[in-house]
């Protein structure tokens, strides 16, 4: 679950134009947590999908589909 969110926020991120340090200032979440998590290394909790939703512009499902 956790490679799909990543893969997920790293393509919308890219289809929206936006650098990982952009997101980041957007989210509110560190550049690294971003990196760590586009790579599959990161746990997010539901929170943090709703941030990033919220950030991309998008669903929460969106980040959740396989």
């Amino acid at each position: 679950m956790r490679k799909l969110v990543g893969r997920n926020a790293a393509k919308l991120r890219k289809e929206k134009g936006l650098t990982q340090e952009r997101l980041a200032e957007i989210s509110g979440l560190s550049q690294q947590y971003i990196s760590g998590l586009e790579q599959g290394r990161r746990n997010p909790t539901i929170v943090t999908v709703h941030e990033l939703a919220v950030a991309l512009g998008v669903s929460h499902l969106d980040l959740l589909q396989p």
